[in-house]
């Protein structure tokens, strides 16, 4: 897939920030909210104003990522990506800039740095069984 000028795939919405995908969580896990509903679900853990959830809500619309709908003096905001299709994309994105492209030297690595559990092992041979099939 090419990528435009910006480094941005075409047809994908401009890369989403640690902050704004907090924000996406949230939305993600109910919506539509209200900037009041995003700042009770995110704001607190993160010491976040409203105006701070408010000006996250603005750039996501901005990057095409969440609509708004008026909700009388209020408005609502719902997710456009959907999570599976965006967490699809950030592990490719991912693979590819670190690893060449490649599935094996990301989880060569998990396992060099002791990250994967006796669970973690035991799904990805789960999973490499099924793909075989």
């Amino acid at each position: 897939m090419a990528d435009n000028e910006e480094g941005q795939d075409a047809g994908r919405p401009e890369r989403i920030s640690e902050a704004e995908h907090a924000v996406m969580e949230a939305l993600w896990e109910r919506s539509p909210l209200t900037a009041a509903d995003v700042a009770d679900k995110v704001g607190a853990s993160r010491d976040w104003s409203l105006a701070t959830v408010k000006t996250l809500l603005s750039r996501l619309v901005t990057k095409q990522a969440v609509a708004t709908e008026p909700d009388g003096r209020r408005f609502l905001y719902r997710p456009l990506l959907d999570r599976a299709d965006y967490v699809g994309g950030e592990s490719r994105r991912l693979v590819d800039r670190l690893f060449g492209g490649r599935a094996a030297p990301l989880l060569a690595h998990l396992a060099e740095a002791e990250a994967l559990s006796d669970d973690d092992i035991a799904e990805i041979e789960a999973l490499l069984r099924e793909i075989r099939q």
